[in-house]
């Protein structure tokens, strides 16, 4: 079940959260830096990853850290030019992202999750065209799936229980 929320994503009770990033992300814009001030050892280990593996668009890096923290890092971007700047997302890589988000989900035995609205921000595509793939892949989950689709620093949102 999907619940739309307000509040701030790091201070989510779900279980995993899922954002969205390019290769080589450098974790210093949006929701991506406040994960990486939330775990720093995240970020790192996604760079690390990232030169190790050369992940393309639409693929996912699944991180568990500390206490239990689970992220799902989507690969929503693409590179372009110099210093692995993120190029723009794509629907088809949302798209792909979502089906391996779902299958990692099912198998993983993760309870709830929360998103943003994925790749709206620095991805730069639409709500209007994100959130049906969102509902297409996760609306039917037997968990609850927390979509923040209004950011509130330092405000718990009230996530409903499945």
């Amino acid at each position: 079940m999907i619940y739309e929320v307000s509040g701030d994503i790091t201070l989510t009770t779900a279980q995993a959260v899922a954002h969205g990033v390019a290769p080589g992300d450098h974790f210093d814009l949006g929701l991506a830096l406040a994960l990486r001030e939330h775990w720093p050892a995240m970020a790192k280990d996604f760079r690390h990853y990232c030169h190790q593996c050369h992940p393309k668009p639409g693929e996912l890096w699944e991180w568990g850290g500390t206490g239990g923290a689970r992220v799902f890092c989507l690969i929503t971007q693409g590179e372009h030019g110099h210093g692995n700047h993120p190029g723009p997302a794509t629907e088809a890589a949302v798209n792909h992202c979502l089906k391996r988000l779902r299958h990692e989900v099912e198998k993983g035995a993760i309870k709830s999750l929360a998103l943003p609205k994925l790749a709206t921000g620095v991805g730069g595509l639409t709500w209007e065209k994100v959130r049906p793939l969102i509902q297409q892949h996760l609306g039917d989950l037997p968990i609850p799936v927390y979509v923040y689709t209004e950011f509130h620093k330092g405000q718990k949102a009230t996530e409903p229980a499945g």
